[in-house]
């Protein structure tokens, strides 16, 4: 079974034997499965995504993102272990951080510590190599121009996603309208190619046991750093503690406030596409909303 070949894999990535003796499945995630393993002899305990071989290239991702996170030292993220094949399954073994439900101060805390990731920049937008917004392809071909790169690998990439997906018609007329105009809502602010976690919704951040931010499950590339807060509004949105300690940081532009639309637009269609339902008519409803912003 592939379990064995995990123990074997974590020992030879820690270089320290490892064998499973307890395995508790996890809830919370929709894409894949998910373990805590541990070991009674060293007390070592991990955390384990499993899906079909067609995931590894996806966990390989996720695990170059946990290192670049890692490498900007604004945010604790959980440390990759190993990736892997066996079995028919594909695997992702990761740090095992107990989380909690954080104290007083833990969400301007995450506040001060995004801001700090943020101020991590590159020369160009995307990333070197591609990855996925959960189990969509995302596309991050470096650009320096944002507005081509959002429109191209963002916009364009999950409407023409999702007219294949039997969505067509004023939805794409719209989006056309749409990626048209989209230098319209940069002509008095220039983005700069800020390190993303790039899927910051409420279920990929929580706290540890010592109440510091902890943050997980990301889609890394380098984007407008509006994109991160954009999409920590889409569900239900963060404390006001955490906005607050943010702009204190590193204010935002006001233009924000219209392109939250745009950035949060992204996430919409991809949930058109991975899911269905309403997700389509919200989408619509999003572009006739931006392109009112238009001239």
């Amino acid at each position: 079974m592939c379990w064995q070949a995990i123990e074997q894999s974590i020992s030879e990535a820690t270089a320290r034997p490892f064998t499973l003796a307890h395995k508790s499945s996890l809830s919370g995630g929709s894409i894949n499965t998910a373990f805590q393993i541990s070991d009674d002899n060293s007390g070592s305990k991990y955390f384990v995504k499993r899906n079909d071989v067609s995931g590894l290239s996806m966990f390989e991702a996720e695990a170059d993102g946990l290192r670049d996170l890692a490498a900007a030292q604004a945010i604790r993220t959980p440390e990759p272990v190993c990736t892997g094949v066996s079995d028919g399954h594909a695997w992702l073994v990761t740090e095992y951080i107990q989380l909690a439900r954080g104290q007083a101060a833990s969400a301007a805390m995450l506040g001060q510590q995004l801001a700090e990731l943020h101020r991590t920049t590159s020369e160009s937008f995307g990333w070197f190599r591609d990855n996925t917004i959960g189990s969509t392809p995302q596309v991050n071909r470096q650009d320096n121009n944002w507005v081509s790169f959002y429109r191209t690998h963002r916009l364009r990439f999950q409407l023409d996603l999702v007219a294949r997906n039997g969505y067509s018609g004023s939805l794409q007329d719209k989006g056309q309208r749409l990626m048209a105009g989209l230098e319209q809502f940069f002509t008095s602010y220039t983005p700069q190619p800020s390190l993303l976690h790039g899927d910051l919704w409420g279920g990929n951040c929580s706290f540890d046991e010592e109440g510091r931010p902890v943050i997980f499950d990301p889609a890394v590339y380098y984007g407008d750093r509006e994109a991160d807060i954009a999409m920590t509004e889409l569900f239900g949105g963060f404390s006001a503690d955490f906005y607050t300690a943010y702009n204190e940081a590193w204010p935002l532009d006001g233009g924000y406030k219209v392109r939250k639309t745009l950035y949060n637009l992204y996430h919409i269609l991809n949930h058109a596409n991975l899911f269905g339902g309403g997700y389509a008519s919200q989408a619509e409803s999003m572009i006739n909303q931006l392109i009112s912003e238009m001239n």
